[in-house]
C-alpha cells in the first residue's frame, strides 16, 4: 500500500530497510515534489487505515506508520566499491528524513516534516507547527510540522526531474 501511494504519486522507492521505506520525489520545482510526497503520505496513511480497521475486525494485528519528510539535495545512484554496490541515496538530506520520522513517536505525531520543507512554496497551508526540536547529528534545532487534518492536498501531474524531497516511512506492528 505504501509503495503504491509512493508510485502514484511519481515517487521512487529506493530502498526497503526493516520495515521502513525509503523514497525520493523528484520535481523540476520543490513545490511539486513537496505536494507529491505529501499527497503520497495521506493517501498511504489512509490505505494503511483502512487496512488495520479490517483486521481489527478480524481479530488480527495492526500495523501503523510514521513518516519523515525533509526537502535537500541528495546523490543516488549505484555506491560502493568494485566488490559491492548498492543502488542508494546518501546526503545529509536523508539523514535529516530519518531523524524527523525518528522523532514521530517522541512528539506523537504520525506525520512531522522539517521547517525546510513548510518553507517550500504553497506547503504552510496543509501544516501546523509542533515546536521546535533538536535533531541528533544536526548541528541547530529545527521547527518541526505536521499535516493539518482538515485541508485537502491537492496536486496537478507533471514530469518529475530534478530536486528531491525525501521521506522515510516506517510501519510499526
Amino acid at each position: 500500500m505504501v509503495v503504491s501511494a509512493i508510485h502514484a504519486q511519481g515517487g521512487d522507492v529506493l530502498k526497503l530497510i526493516g520495515d521502513g521505506i525509503l523514497a525520493i520525489f523528484t520535481a523540476e520545482d520543490r513545490a511539486h515534489a513537496c505536494a507529491s510526497a505529501l499527497a503520497a503520505t495521506v493517501e498511504a496513511r489512509k490505505e494503511v487505515q483502512v487496512l488495520s480497521a479490517r483486521r481489527t475486525r478480524q481479530v488480527l494485528p495492526v500495523t501503523d506508520m510514521y513518516v519523515g519528510l525533509h526537502v535537500g539535495e541528495v546523490f543516488y545512484g549505484n555506491i560502493g566499491s568494485t566488490e559491492r554496490l548498492d543502488f542508494t541515496v546518501v546526503g545529509p538530506a536523508v539523514n535529516e528524513a530519518s531523524r524527523i520520522a525518528a522523532m514521530c513517536r517522541s512528539v506523537d505525531q504520525p506525520v512531522l516534516v522539517s521547517e525546510t520543507f513548510a518553507n517550500v512554496d504553497g506547503m504552510r497551508g496543509h501544516l501546523i507547527s509542533v515546536s521546535r526540536y533538536a535533531l541528533r547529528g544536526v548541528t541547530k534545532a529545527q521547527e518541526l510540522f505536521t499535516l493539518d487534518p482538515p485541508t485537502p492536498i491537492n496536486r496537478s501531474r507533471s514530469r518529475v526531474l530534478d530536486w528531491t524531497a525525501t521521506a522515510l516511512t516506517s510501519g510499526i506492528v
